[in-house]
């Protein structure tokens, strides 16, 4: 299986979006799949639901985060070139879907109740979300 169909699955079992991205690379990166659940846990629903950030992307960005991140407080090397893979990455998202928003991504502020709402009768959470977890892991792919 795919990093890819892995983060797909998990999202359709019922991890948010930022847990099936980052899931999909943790075990392999040294993190424990349960710690990256719990660590990604507050991310789904563009953070917090709050519509912002989709998941997807911030689960995209603590995977390159594990690949690429500083592991000291004097590294600025790695400090700097994280912050580049990070831009490089939401530039990539953005070419591909117009932005890394949920509520754009969406067409939809699931910030709010009837947001939530407006998403589950259209299927949203069914159809795009799983594109933008596959998307964000096939970027992820590319960018290695």
């Amino acid at each position: 299986m795919t990093h890819a169909e892995n983060a797909v699955t998990l999202f359709k079992s019922g991890f948010n979006c930022a847990q099936a991205v980052l899931m999909a690379f943790a075990g392999e990166k040294g993190l424990d799949p349960v710690v990256a659940a719990k660590l990604a846990s507050g991310f789904g629903g563009g953070m917090g639901r709050m519509a912002g950030t989709c998941g997807a992307v911030t689960g995209a960005y603590m995977v390159l985060g594990l690949k690429h991140g500083a592991a000291s407080a004097d590294d600025k090397v790695a400090k700097e070139n994280g912050y580049r893979l990070v831009r490089e990455f939401a530039d990539k998202f953005r070419a591909r879907h117009g932005s890394i928003d949920c509520r754009d991504l969406l067409k939809c502020d699931i910030s709010t109740t009837s947001g939530q709402e407006e998403a589950k009768a259209k299927g949203l959470f069914g159809t795009i979300c799983p594109r933008m977890v596959r998307d964000a892991v096939e970027i992820l792919e590319e960018m290695a």
